[in-house]
């Protein structure tokens, strides 16, 4: 078991990582069920994949310790964060009778994560909740330092709080489950934490990612664990991302969500994937600027390739050019007086916050990619 602290001011919450903690979770989450002793029914939220793999054990294993689970079931996929299932999931909690005291548990990935999160922080002005992240993106990152939010028409969670967890529970053997797509794209945000900040990992990853992705207990451990604690150690800094540290983890996250705005936020493109390709794009835009070496620059495409997540353009086969992208870009959430900070690379380990990127030059070097994919696929 490895338990991590993330430090804030005042407070504070553990992430607890233990193989088979799912079985053992009326235990592991104690303190979060002590609200329900009296027969109350505990509030599960989970996505229809993931409460058909887990929700019968989950059931047993809190009716063995005298609890009752109740369910509010949500599609899966990015259409769950929404303004009409918000209302429903808020509406539902409060029919519960939920105190500001009790806890809310979301058991799923990101998505399920996201909008548990954001129904508790509204709900009688902040309730608890308790993450158990069941994908490697959510477990990595998402689960952890209390971003939640909703979709809208005009973009990607731009409607959303900051409202920390309780608590986190990991149990890396739920991943067993988990198809190899959805595999990949956690290991992206995994990719990510070496990229931004710690080249000694990216390395271990460029030696051992095989193993993480093939889910070897002793890898994936060290890949959850070591992420976890470079976002906790950030988040500690900048909890709401105001000083520009924890800006820091949005490597990738810029151009990525302009791809999953152009491709419709779907399957087509799964938020994961988006993000590897978006760090690729950071990595090459960063060499462009002459601030990375080139070859740093593809030394990152490699990596990110040869773990099968997509690093070129040309597989999303998108009927766009680079200025439709860049305008994706615009209704990002960090705009701030009409400039957009980019999250660029000095070197691998080493990104830092660019606050003077110009969208033409942005379009530009888009049309570059666009036309350089074009030429890979040829």
């Amino acid at each position: 078991m490895d338990v991590i602290r993330v430090a804030l001011a005042g407070r504070g919450y553990d992430v607890t990582i233990e193989p088979g903690l799912l079985g053992d979770l009326s235990r592991k989450a104690e303190t979060s069920l002590a609200s329900y002793r009296e027969g109350r029914k505990i509030p599960f939220v989970a996505d229809s994949n993931t409460h058909q793999q887990f929700g019968e054990s989950v059931d047993a294993t809190l009716r063995s310790s005298g609890y009752r689970a109740e369910w509010f079931v949500v599609e899966p996929g990015e259409g769950a964060k929404s303004w009409p299932v918000l209302e429903r999931l808020t509406d539902w909690l409060l029919d519960l009778g939920v105190t500001r005291s009790d806890h809310v548990f979301a058991l799923g990935g990101g998505v399920v994560g996201d909008l548990t999160g954001f129904a508790c922080a509204v709900t009688k002005r902040g309730c608890g909740f308790v993450q158990i992240p069941t994908t490697l993106l959510a477990q990595v990152d998402s689960s952890v330092g209390g971003k939640t939010a909703i979709n809208t028409r005009a973009g990607k969670n731009l409607i959303g709080a900051f409202h920390q967890p309780s608590a986190v529970l990991i149990d890396p053997q739920v991943l067993d489950t988990l198809p190899d797509r959805e595999m990949r794209a956690g290991y992206a945000e995994v990719l990510k934490y070496g990229l931004l900040g710690d080249a000694e990992f990216f390395a271990w990853l460029e030696a051992s990612g095989d193993k993480v992705l093939a889910r070897e207990p002793e890898a994936l451990a060290h890949a959850i664990a070591t992420s976890i604690r470079a976002k906790a150690r950030i988040v500690a800094e900048d909890e709401r991302e105001t000083s520009g540290v924890r800006a820091l983890l949005n490597l990738g996250h810029t151009f990525g969500h302009a791809l999953e705005a152009e491709t419709g936020f779907s399957d087509r493109l799964l938020h994961g994937e988006a993000v590897a390709l978006g760090m690729v794009l950071a990595a090459r835009y960063s060499a462009r600027r002459g601030e990375m070496p080139a070859e740093e620059a593809e030394r990152a495409a490699h990596a990110i390739a040869a773990a099968g997540l997509p690093s070129e353009i040309s597989g999303l086969s998108l009927d766009c050019d680079g200025r439709q992208l860049a305008d994706h870009m615009r209704h990002d959430k960090k705009m701030e007086g009409g400039t957009l900070p980019f999250l660029l690379l000095k070197a691998i380990g080493t990104a830092y916050l660019a606050r003077d990127v110009e969208f033409a030059d942005i379009a530009a070097f888009l049309d570059q990619e666009l036309q350089r994919s074009e030429t890979v696929s040829a």
